[in-house]
């Protein structure tokens, strides 16, 4: 491996690790599929495959830490980085506006239309309103979840998050190695608690508010939406624990750290959608 910086764009070395993630994702897509229809042994295909996928991950990564840290990316890999980071996180964002665009469509066209006279000889009880209160077929009463309690502490948290993890970002930029792991440590326990929480509201939702999945669409609307959101911030958490443990091993300086600038994009973005949904879902 090289070891100093290259002046043109790196081409790196065949690798088998595109073909071990297919492999991963056709065993997780065969398993799970055999799962839904509960066959026997589904689970070891799918266990396979979560397996080879975290081989792949663990190894196709390091490989690329290696690359970076022996040296070999030049200013346009540099560049080609940040392009790609952007994009994804413009993918992402046109994942959750679909969510928002479908959450608009519910509450101020589909409700509205339900509710009105030529609908109400199929639910001569609908009433048109949002949150909905009960199932369109009235034999599911629920709770609606409210804004405030576990939703506020968790906004809170989340943007505390924010301030610890762009304080980290200060410390690796003015060569405070101490700050800058303990930032990224506390951001990456903020995560963690925050999922905690989750869990423990969606337990509160299922068991005591009898908000299921099954209650009508503003059940399934909310669980889809902060469900995938719960699951942005694991995946945002994993990313800032690797940067943390590179941080211990030395990595990162005030003029090559891209990998923790991509993270922290991601962790930010989490955040941004977090408030959207936090008014959007549980306040308005």
């Amino acid at each position: 491996m090289a070891t100093t910086q290259q002046p043109d764009y790196f081409v790196p070395a065949p690798s088998w690790w595109p073909f071990k993630g297919a492999v991963a994702l056709f065993g997780i897509g065969l398993g799970a599929a055999l799962l839904v229809n509960s066959v026997p042994f589904s689970w070891v295909p799918l266990a396979i495959g979560i397996a080879i996928l975290l081989w792949m991950l663990f190894g196709w990564f390091g490989d690329v830490i290696r690359e970076s840290e022996g040296g070999v990316y030049s200013k346009r890999v540099d560049i080609s980085f940040r392009w790609g980071m952007g994009w994804f996180i413009f993918s992402e964002v046109m994942f959750f506006a679909a969510f928002f665009g479908t959450l608009y469509y519910l509450r101020s066209i589909s409700v509205p239309e339900l509710g009105n006279m030529e609908h109400k000889i199929l639910w001569p009880d609908f009433k048109a309103m949002w949150p909905m209160s009960v199932a369109p077929n009235g034999t599911e009463p629920y709770q609606v979840m409210g804004p405030w309690g576990l939703p506020a502490w968790n906004t809170l948290i989340l943007l505390t998050s924010g301030v610890t993890l762009t304080w980290a970002h200060w410390g690796m930029m003015e060569n405070k190695r101490g700050q800058l792991k303990l930032g990224l440590l506390l951001t990456v326990l903020l995560g963690a608690l925050f999922l905690g929480l989750q869990v423990y509201e969606y337990a509160h939702a299922w068991g005591d508010l009898g908000l299921t999945m099954a209650s009508g669409v503003y059940g399934a609307s909310f669980y889809m939406m902060t469900g995938f959101h719960g699951m942005h911030v694991f995946i945002g958490a994993l990313m800032l624990a690797v940067m943390y443990f590179r941080s211990v091993k030395g990595h990162f300086t005030a003029e090559h750290h891209f990998a923790f600038e991509a993270a922290a994009w991601y962790w930010h973005f989490v955040d941004v959608v977090w408030l959207i949904l936090f008014v959007f879902v549980y306040w308005l």
